[in-house]
């Protein structure tokens, strides 16, 4: 039913009740009708009995989050030491796992040598993909390259074909990436 003093229509609608969500769980609730819920909210006020300080930390996109967790704190608490702190790994799975990760990504970010000397950045190998080049190719290689595949796949010399249009795009941007490359002049 309705909390509303001298109200029989069914409560269906929650409103705050008279003590707030909190560490002892969700607070009160009240019921109203339709009629009276928007009569409720119309002179709902979250501030009212707050001072300046406590409606200025309510307010703030931080509030509420100025502790840690119980899980995440170092020492103290009801549990003491967070369980996390006592996970094993004997076999060293997951810390290999994240070292491989690493390598992985610093050899992807590394410049690649030619036999030449010449530094390849990684850019530069992914364009030398693109076209389907060792990484060890001169300039005429990558231009004769270049001109294979664009007349492979512009529409001009394929029957029309614009299926093929983004890896077009492609070719022409690995192209000019290398061909301004001091590694290929």
């Amino acid at each position: 039913m309705c909390d509303w003093p001298e109200c029989g229509e069914a409560g269906e609608f929650r409103a705050p009740g008279t003590r707030p969500s909190g560490f002892d769980g969700p607070g009160e609730f009240r019921w109203f009708c339709l009629d009276h819920v928007r009569a409720f909210n119309s002179g709902y006020d979250f501030f009212e009995g707050m001072d300046a300080d406590e409606i200025l930390r309510a307010q703030s996109p931080l509030g509420g989050w100025d502790t840690e967790t119980r899980a995440f704190r170092a020492t103290g608490g009801v549990d003491g030491v967070p369980r996390w702190a006592d996970f094993a790994d004997p076999l060293d799975a997951i810390g290999e796992r994240a070292r491989d990760f690493v390598r992985r990504r610093e050899a992807a970010y590394r410049p690649a040598q030619r036999s030449d000397g010449r530094p390849v950045t990684p850019a530069e190998r992914r364009a030398l993909d693109t076209l389907g080049l060792p990484l060890d190719s001169n300039r005429s290689d990558v231009r004769r390259r270049y001109t294979r595949l664009l007349r492979r796949y512009h529409p001009d010399h394929n029957g029309g074909d614009r299926s093929l249009e983004d890896r077009l795009r492609r070719v022409v941007e690995a192209y000019q990436l290398l061909r301004r490359a001091p590694a290929f002049s």
